[in-house]
């Protein structure tokens, strides 16, 4: 246990979402390891010198000491053999599993209460919650479209809760249980209007055509209208601010006649435009 007046000066983390909400904060002068997807998700951290690091999917003890944080910082996902090795530094160690946008907010407020940043830390709450109020308010009275968001491909995962949040806020009807697996004959079933693929770990990679035709959703409402979509992986599956540029992208996807002007480098990869450059995710 860390005495109630410890501040931490060296961090470790394990996870994009506690590298990008460091941030968010102004701390990133206080990590001393991350993971080479902390890089990707936050390119800010180039240049900066500290160490990478295993995830806390695949985490090694030797790695996080030999970066000699005062505390330990992780998210989901998580392995128990990683936990492990965590738990075998010997070092603070805090760790989220949120599944919800309030999980998310109590996340960031833990994160900046233990860093001594509570101040910034409500404040980065409240400008993710005023955005996403926002996006709501102007959906009021819009048709609400059946849309099936999909985590994962084989098999067939939904997106989390946090996900299925975000579509309602963006005037959307979330198909399934956030989540849970499912089957395309289920998806084909449930006719959703929308269909939009973020799978972890594939940024904005993944085959709309070969899923559609092996999935024999070729003449499902979605397909046919040409409103299957991805979105890039860390907009979505990143349980941090950038939530709010996955809100924007599922917006200009469900609404496009709302905030298709909006968010324009947000619209998503269409079935049938797979040769459509990725910079239109990766605002």
């Amino acid at each position: 246990m860390m005495p109630e007046d410890y501040i931490p000066r060296r961090v470790a983390s394990l996870q994009p979402s506690i590298t990008i909400t460091m941030r968010d904060l102004g701390l990133l002068d206080r990590l001393a390891a991350c993971t080479k997807y902390c890089l990707e998700a936050c390119p800010e951290v180039r240049g900066l010198g500290c160490a990478i690091v295993d995830d806390s999917w695949t985490a090694d003890a030797a790695e996080i000491l030999a970066a000699k944080p005062d505390l330990v910082i992780a998210s989901v996902p998580y392995r128990v053999e990683a936990l492990a090795e965590i738990m075998k530094c010997g070092i603070p160690f805090l760790g989220f599993a949120p599944k919800s946008l309030n999980d998310v907010y109590s996340d960031i407020a833990t994160i900046a209460r233990t860093l001594g940043e509570s101040e910034r830390g409500v404040a980065l709450i409240v400008r993710m919650k005023t955005e996403i109020a926002a996006v709501r308010e102007r959906v009021v009275g819009a048709a609400r479209p059946l849309v099936y968001c999909e985590e994962w491909g084989n098999p067939l995962i939904f997106s989390q809760k946090w996900v299925a949040e975000l579509v309602e806020a963006a005037g959307g009807r979330f198909l399934g249980e956030p989540g849970k697996q499912t089957t395309a004959e289920e998806i084909l079933a449930a006719e959703p209007d929308i269909m939009i693929a973020a799978w972890c770990g594939a940024g904005n990679r993944v085959p709309l055509e070969k899923i559609i035709t092996r999935r024999k959703w070729e003449h499902t409402k979605a397909a046919k209208a040409g409103r299957v979509y991805c979105i890039q992986d860390e907009l979505l599956n990143t349980p941090a601010s950038n939530l709010l540029d996955g809100l924007r992208a599922l917006a200009a996807a469900i609404h496009p006649e709302l905030f298709g002007e909006a968010f324009p480098k947000f619209r998503s990869r269409e079935v049938g435009k797979e040769s459509l450059p990725s910079e239109k995710l990766n605002g």
